[in-house]
């Protein structure tokens, strides 16, 4: 049983609840740095503002939804764990993606590709933000 009562979902549930938020999230990423580039944002400064609104809905729905929280870790430091995992793989792998391929293949494949790569790794940094654990 997780700490609220309810019995423990299987890693695959867990999967598929952070695929659909990230399904959701990937939207959410894609309108907002779409949004900021109509702006006249420079790429890599729409990519951070993607970033950062898209890490605020993710946080909230995998807390809330796809995982079971740890009681023992605090709402502030899961959200600074989050937050810190995810500059590190989705922003850094999606502005690494943009810096070095938006010259050859444009901008939208080389965020695109950034998406994808990060994603694998996120699970396991979500997972570990908020459960405080990787594998089990």
């Amino acid at each position: 049983m997780s700490s609220a009562g309810q019995p423990r979902r299987s890693t695959g549930d867990k999967i598929v609840r952070f695929a659909v938020v990230g399904l959701v999230n990937t939207g959410i990423d894609l309108t907002t740095f779409f949004l900021l580039l109509k702006l006249a944002a420079p790429a890599l400064a729409a990519n951070v503002g993607a970033w950062f609104v898209a890490v605020l809905f993710s946080f909230v729905a995998n807390r809330f939804w796809s995982f079971e929280r740890d009681p023992d870790i605090r709402l502030h430091h899961s959200f600074l764990r989050f937050v810190s995992l995810g500059a590190l793989i989705s922003l850094g792998v999606s502005s690494l993606s943009i810096a070095v391929l938006a010259g050859t293949i444009g901008v939208w494949p080389a965020k695109v590709i950034g998406v994808v790569v990060a994603a694998a790794l996120n699970f396991l940094a979500a997972r570990w933000s908020i459960e405080g654990r990787l594998l089990r």
